[in-house]
This record gives C-alpha cells, sequence and structure tokens, in this order.
C-alpha cells in the first residue's frame, strides 16, 4: 500500500565527504523530503516538488532544519545509570562504578528496563542509529535488540567478551563466550535493522584465547563488526602490554590476534605512535573518536590532524557513561574543542560528516543511512535551531549581517545545542520522538 509524505522545512544532507569534494553537500532553504513507505523518494526545492505531489499528507517544518539522524559509534547500554559518576581516571573508574553496574544485567526485566531508557534518551538526542556496548550477559543483548527493534531502530551491539581481570561474576570461559556469541549472532544479526558485533572489551579484559575465538568468530561471520578500546588511557597502555608479552605495541596485540580489520571499531585511539595510526589506515580499521569522554577521565586530547593526514576512517561518539552526554550536538562541540587545543580548527561540516554520512560510510552502511540519497532508509531529525534565548540571539544576529548559512546554523548546533533542539525524530518514517 502507497504510504507517501512530503517534509517541508531547510533540508541538509551529506553526499561525500567534505573534506575530499568542495560540493559534498545539499542544503536547500525551502525545501521537501519526499519519504515513500519509510523510505526516501527525493529531495528537491519545495516549489518544485509541491505540483508533483499534489494528494500526499504534507507534514510542515517551516522555520526547521530537516536533516538525517545522528550515529553514535561508540556507546555503552549499560551504563546508562552512572552517567555522570566521579571519574578519576579510566581504570579506577571501571572497578569502582562500570563492573558492579554491570552485573545487574544478567536480569532481562532490568536490562530491558535500562535498554528502553537508553532508546529514549537517543531518540530524544536526534541519534537514529548506534554501536553500543552490551553487558557479558546474553540477556542484556536480547534486551538492547529488544527495545531497539520495538521502534525499528538500526542498532549495531553484541555481547561484550571478558575472561580476566574483572570480577568474577562478570568472567566467562573462552567456550562458553564462543557458544553464546555464536546464539546471538544467529539469532540477532541480520533480524529487521539489528546487525551484530563481536566486542572484547579490551586487552586488559580478554586473554589471547580469547581475543583469537573472536577472530574465529568473525571469519564465520564476516559481515559482523568487531568493536573494541584501544590507548585510551597511559597505564591502561602499560597493563596492556604487561598481560600481552611479547608485543611491539598496544595494537600489535589486536593484529596478532587478527582482529583489525575494515569492519573494526576502536574506541578512543589517543595515545598511539606513527606506526600504529598508518597500520589502522592499512587496515581500513576506524577509529572513534570519544571527546567528552576523554576529558571526563583526563584520557588525553584526540589528535584529529595526525588521523586524517593519514587517511584513517575517523567517526564520532559519546562514550557514555564516561561520555557526559547523550548528545551528539554537545559531543561535537567537545571534538571541536579538543581539536582546536592541538592546533587544529576542525571545520564544521567535518564534525556534521562524521557524526553523519561518515559513520554509515565507515559502517558500510551508506546505501541505508547517514543521507537523503533515493532508496535510503528515511531516519532523520527535525531540528529548531533557535531553540533557547541565546540562540535566537544568535540567529538574529547572523540573519541581519547576511551570515545565516548552513555552516554557521551547523556551528551554533555544536557549540551551543543539546535535546532542546531536537523538534522530532523519525525512524523508517515514523515519527517516534
Amino acid at each position: 500500500m502507497q504510504d507517501i509524505h512530503l517534509y517541508k522545512g531547510a533540508i541538509f544532507y551529506f553526499t561525500d565527504s567534505p573534506s575530499e569534494k568542495n560540493e559534498a553537500s545539499v542544503y536547500i532553504s525551502d525545501g521537501a523530503l519526499v519519504v515513500e513507505n519509510g523510505i526516501v523518494l527525493e529531495t528537491a526545492p519545495y516549489n518544485k516538488l509541491k505540483h508533483k505531489y499534489t494528494n500526499v499528507q504534507v507534514v510542515d517544518y517551516s522555520g526547521y532544519l530537516i536533516m538525517p539522524g545522528l550515529i553514535d559509534a561508540h556507546v555503552h547500554y549499560p551504563q546508562t545509570e552512572m552517567i555522570g559518576m566521579y571519574g578519576r581516571q579510566l581504570l579506577d573508574w571501571l572497578s569502582e562504578y562500570t563492573f558492579p553496574v554491570e552485573i545487574a544485567f544478567n536480569s532481562f526485566d532490568h536490562a530491558l528496563k535500562i535498554a528502553h531508557s537508553f532508546i529514549r534518551e537517543l531518540l530524544r538526542n536526534g541519534t537514529t542509529s548506534c554501536v553500543a556496548y552490551s553487558t557479558v550477559h546474553t540477556t542484556s543483548v536480547d534486551a538492547l535488540f529488544q527495545a531497539a527493534s520495538d521502534c525499528n531502530m538500526r542498532i549495531i551491539t553484541g555481547k561484550t567478551l571478558m575472561d580476566q581481570n574483572a570480577p568474577e561474576s562478570l568472567l566467562e570461559s573462552v567456550k562458553i563466550c564462543e557458544r553464546e556469541s555464536m546464539e546471538l549472532i544467529e539469532k540477532w544479526h541480520h533480524t529487521g535493522r539489528n546487525s551484530y558485533a563481536i566486542a572484547p572489551r579490551f586487552a586488559i579484559t580478554s586473554s589471547p584465547g580469547q581475543l583469537r575465538m573472536a577472530a574465529r568468530l568473525h571469519e564465520l561471520f564476516p559481515d559482523t563488526y568487531i568493536q573494541t578500546h584501544l590507548s585510551e588511557n597511559e597505564n591502561e597502555i602499560k597493563n596492556a602490554l604487561a598481560i600481552h608479552p611479547p608485543h611491539s605495541d598496544y595494537l600489535d596485540v589486536y593484529e596478532k590476534a587478527g582482529l583489525i580489520t575494515n569492519r573494526t571499531l576502536l574506541g578512543h585511539c589517543i595515545h598511539l605512535s606513527e606506526s600504529e595510526i598508518n597500520r589502522l589506515a592499512s587496515a581500513c580499521a576506524i577509529a572513534v573518536h570519544c571527546p567528552t569522554s576523554n576529558l571526563f577521565l583526563g584520557s588525553g586530547l584526540f589528535d584529529m590532524q595526525r588521523f586524517n593526514l593519514a587517511n584513517v576512517q575517523t567517526v564520532i561518539a559519546t562514550d557514555v557513561g564516561a561520555g557526559t552526554s547523550f548528545s551528539m550536538f554537545k559531543t561535537m562541540g567537545a571534538a571541536y574543542t579538543i581539536a582546536q587545543q592541538t592546533g587544529y580548527a576542525m571545520p564544521v561540516l567535518e564534525t556534521f560528516y562524521k557524526s553523519t554520512l561518515g559513520t554509515a560510510k565507515a559502517l558500510a552502511l551508506d546505501d541505508k543511512i547517514g543521507s537523503f540519497k533515493p532508496g535510503n532508509e528515511a531516519d532523520f531529525i527535525v531540528v529548531d535551531l533557535a531553540a533557547t534565548p541565546i540562540q535566537q540571539i544568535r540567529s538574529d544576529f547572523l540573519k541581519q549581517n547576511a551570515k545565516w548559512t548552513i555552516e554557521n546554523q551547523l556551528f551554533g548546533l555544536q557549540i551551543q545545542g543539546d535535546d532542546r533542539n531536537i523538534i522530532a525524530t523519525y525512524l523508517m518514517g515514523k515519527k517516534v520522538y
């Protein structure tokens, strides 16, 4: 049955990387997005389309910006309830807060309750897809996939793998991890909009045997993803190398296990050598920058320009709960601030690209999400660019001075924006917030 909607408003989306092409985005100040049965049909100026679609429902968002939903490439859903806990640094924080919180996810009811809260926070902040960590418990994975499926959200998650250096109740043998992971992959991978991520937490909590097992799983199911953490904290690096001798550097631990592929997401990547950065580029692996988390835990400053010059695929993520906000706007603002500290004034189109189409491309999902290309899934947000009094003052100033460009609009969102700017969130053409 035909179900066509036309959404009227300012339209913005990327068609390519703004770092590689001058004409890499589309902005239509008085535009229309046409959606049929949850799939993008086309975008164009409203005056061009209003005569073509005369018998369809028009949803008028005049004065607002319509853009593809944001994609969070690294977020811990079990840490939803512990966001903003007094941090100190990574390893202390894991021991004092994270591990005790995760133990409760052996209860499906508890996991489902937190999963629904987690999904609501994402949608409220304009995030329409994410790559999430669960816990070691199959119940936690089932709960998150179920919560995402309930609202038809595209999500990537999987069972966290740990077999050492964590509380006993969070450790599992390599054999059990392998069996349960295979069962979860067969149950959820490509079911609806779900995809599976094989997720050894990091080298400290996984033995060499478990890391090799994770690589074997990926060989069996090559269109799954791999996600883990790399070089977030200097003490973490020292401990990882002490636990896994002899290796030339931290990345080498994962390389020798067979975990570095073009479908591997590596959270943080702050303290990497030039050799490690170049090897990531050669493998087409994905570096995930988590700026609010890095600032909160004092982990260090990610040098975006180094990664750009080496042509490493780099995306942006919240890392809640070490990250301090579910808002990708706030996260992009922190990414800009960190880049400034390293001598790089990161263009606003770069940060938005690395939170939308750039992430979709890194995940090999750009034929589905991240832009308004015809045939893509209609995951989009409606944004009020002047949701607060100070944003209205800024908007008025820019308009009066003929500087109300899309770059200035997006930069304002990146620096001052949050959940208050999200008017509506749509998944597959259905309004879910």
